[in-house]
């Protein structure tokens, strides 16, 4: 690859780590802001409303949780990406980078698939299914289920080019 071409590559991974830590600190912002901020607020103010229970926050609180992994996945993404820029080797990043963010889109996946429903009736909340069968969560489960062996595969890879090496 010329010299350019890698610049100009590092120079977009840097830019795609800032979009990574912009998008996770706005949507951070928006459910500290949806879940802490605005509640405190009401109830210092005394207007928190009469049909807004307790329960009904940490439901909806509970619904919020696969997003935390999701974007756990991104910041993953953003801090691999930054590390690319730096001049850091792409392999070891990558194989890291693809474990983190299968294990944060599988278990996003799963808790939003067969988790979120059952917590929401053991707090009482008003889902009645054993499984919400959300296309999106099972999509992103398998998915990071594949990018989790992905970046065991690219570890061994990386191992067995490790050995070759000595050989050779």
């Amino acid at each position: 690859m010329p010299a350019s071409d890698l610049a100009r590559f590092r120079r977009l991974c840097g830019q795609f780590r800032w979009l990574a830590v912009f998008m996770v600190c706005s949507v951070a912002a928006v459910l500290i802001l949806m879940f802490v901020i605005a509640p405190a607020v009401a109830l210092s103010r005394g207007v928190f409303p009469s049909h807004v229970s307790p329960v009904d926050l940490i439901e909806k609180a509970v619904w919020t949780t696969p997003t935390l992994f999701y974007l756990y996945a991104v910041w993953s993404i953003g801090a691999a990406l930054g590390q690319v820029s730096k001049g850091r080797l792409i392999q070891p990043v990558l194989s890291r980078a693809l474990r983190h963010v299968g294990i944060a889109l599988g278990l996003g996946g799963l808790l939003s698939v067969f988790g979120i429903t059952n917590i929401s009736r053991l707090i009482g909340g008003d889902q009645g299914s054993f499984a919400y069968f959300d296309v999106a969560g099972m999509t992103l489960g398998m998915i990071g289920g594949a990018l989790f062996l992905l970046g065991r595969v690219i570890d061994q890879a990386g191992a067995i080019q490790s050995e070759l090496d000595q050989i050779i």
